[in-house]
């Protein structure tokens, strides 16, 4: 398992939509292995495989209540309500908006056994990560929702942090 590097704002495969996985094989299984890799060392919550220069359909996610999970082809067949959250992206460092997320997601897809699954988050951290992950293999970043005139907001510079906090990313046009 490898740790792969994420592409960042401005990288053209992050505003493609990402093709459908038609074969789910050991090489699609030891992708998903090495995003998992790469989303515990970057650390986030999510990652699409966009963000890894692989425009498929698969999105990892782990979240402390529900735990880890692969989804090939997920497609949101539900949502409902509005909340605003705070959300940043592996690939927008050093940066966080104020983007309005559905308040209850339902979402089928695949596992990594190719068997079909239905997710369903109320008000929780999934139900927006399932939101995020799934606008990245649709070309779609957060900060294409950000209202006209919003900001983007600097995040604390951490040590571990590649990129300074002061790095200038221009919302998407609109």
């Amino acid at each position: 398992m490898s740790v792969l590097p994420i592409r960042i704002a401005g990288d053209p495969v992050l505003r493609q939509k990402a093709k459908k996985v038609r074969t789910i094989d050991d090489d699609l299984r030891r992708l998903i292995d090495d995003m998992v890799d790469t989303m515990h060392n970057a650390p986030g919550v999510g990652l699409a495989a966009p963000q890894v220069d692989v425009s498929l359909r698969v999105v990892v996610i782990e979240t402390p209540d529900e735990g880890l999970m692969a989804l090939i082809n997920p497609e949101i067949v539900k949502k409902s309500g509005v909340r605003h959250l705070t959300e940043g992206c592996l690939s927008v460092p050093g940066f966080q908006g104020v983007v309005p997320r559905s308040k209850q997601v339902t979402v089928k897809a695949l596992d990594r056994d190719g068997k079909e699954v239905r997710i369903k988050a109320v008000d929780s951290l999934l139900a927006q990560a399932l939101e995020h992950e799934i606008d990245h293999i649709n070309g779609i970043l957060y900060i294409d929702h950000l209202a006209p005139g919003d900001e983007l907001i600097p995040t604390r510079p951490s040590v571990d942090d590649p990129e300074p906090a002061d790095a200038e990313v221009a919302p998407a046009e609109r």
